[in-house]
């Protein structure tokens, strides 16, 4: 069972994602938000939305896509946390976010979110962090905009109706676009 043991960032080592790490990332990124297992950290949305958060599927197309990547976080060799950074131009987009449920709180999300904004800026040279967050969750946006982030109150819808993203529990679901200005590294 996970602990909240603080993590240190030399404890981590970080990697792309093959297509034998597909099924335990689906289990990771469902843990974090759908079902019970997701209520043992903070980000669950499972009184938002039921059914599935993503599936094999999806983290092949993640894996698979040209100019995007699924990097996977591990400690002593097991997967913990893992992020999509895909690259938009002068942005990259942040997604599929993911730290096991147990080990929440603990700042393994900080090192990780660290690490991909400091990856995209020396990989792929952009100058902005691009994500989507479902606006309701007050909470967790509250946490991306300690990290730096700003609401820019620009609003998609939610996919209703398309089951790959879920079974959502209210009607008033749609995502906003945050955005960070990231430093150039020397």
């Amino acid at each position: 069972m996970d602990t909240a043991l603080p993590l240190g960032a030399d404890e981590l080592t970080y990697r792309d994602a093959t297509e034998a790490d597909v099924p335990v990332l689906v289990e990771l990124v469902e843990s974090a938000y759908r079902g019970d297992s997701s209520r043992a950290g903070w980000t669950t949305e499972a009184d938002i939305l039921e059914g599935q958060r993503t599936d094999p599927q999806g983290v092949r197309e993640v894996i698979g896509t040209p100019g995007s990547r699924l990097l996977v976080v591990e400690r002593d060799g097991e997967p913990v946390a893992c992020c999509q950074l895909e690259h938009r131009g002068d942005a990259a987009y942040f997604g599929m976010f993911a730290v096991r449920p147990g080990l929440q709180g603990g700042g393994l999300g900080r090192c990780v979110m660290a690490e991909a904004e400091r990856l995209v800026v020396a990989e792929w040279g952009v100058r902005e962090m691009h994500m989507t967050v479902i606006s309701v969750r007050d909470e967790l946006i509250a946490w991306y905009e300690r990290r730096g982030y700003r609401r820019t109150g620009r609003m998609t819808p939610f996919p209703y109706g398309d089951e790959r993203f879920g079974l959502p529990q209210r009607d008033d679901l749609e995502f906003e676009l945050l955005v960070k200005t990231l430093a150039k590294t020397v």
